[in-house]
């Protein structure tokens, strides 16, 4: 979060940061969203904030563990990105599946084949889209305190 907090002072973009400092805008995206860098990316994007790399290093680790807030803030951004990767999945399966009706009923109109991509791809979307919005009850959010209480054996 503090690199996404320095770049957006500084008024770049992420493709402007990834350009000055020498790194893949994917990586840039991984890094804002939390993951963890390693030095030589540190060191690419302490050059290219002009601060020493090892600030950067101490700065996500000190927000990370002193503000439960950005903890919450980097969760719902997970959240919004699941919703986001199961409508761009949803949207492909329409627009194939209704390709494939339309080459089904050309080609082959007297055996409807098409029905057997698209129950098999739908199921899989309709179970992604009911484990992003926690419908399921089965490896949710619920799911994975418990098992980390088991793990830890205390409450969190």
């Amino acid at each position: 979060m503090i690199v996404q907090k320095m770049r957006l002072e500084h008024g770049w973009s992420q493709q402007q940061l990834a350009d000055l400092s020498g790194l893949n805008v994917r990586t840039i995206q991984r890094i804002e969203n939390g993951q963890s860098a390693s030095l030589e990316s540190f060191k690419a994007l302490g050059a290219a904030f002009n601060v020493d790399f090892s600030r950067l290093q101490e700065d996500a680790v000190r927000e990370i563990a002193s503000n439960p807030e950005q903890t919450e803030i980097a969760l719902a951004f997970s959240h919004v990105r699941e919703v986001r990767r199961f409508y761009h999945s949803l949207i492909v399966y329409v627009v194939i599946i209704g390709a494939l009706v339309a080459i089904n009923l050309i080609a082959t109109p007297y055996r409807i084949w098409v029905v057997y991509p698209a129950a098999a791809w739908g199921l899989a979307v309709l179970l992604h889209g009911l484990r992003v919005f926690d419908i399921l009850p089965w490896f949710g959010p619920e799911w994975e305190k418990r098992q980390v209480e088991k793990r830890l054996g205390r409450k969190l």
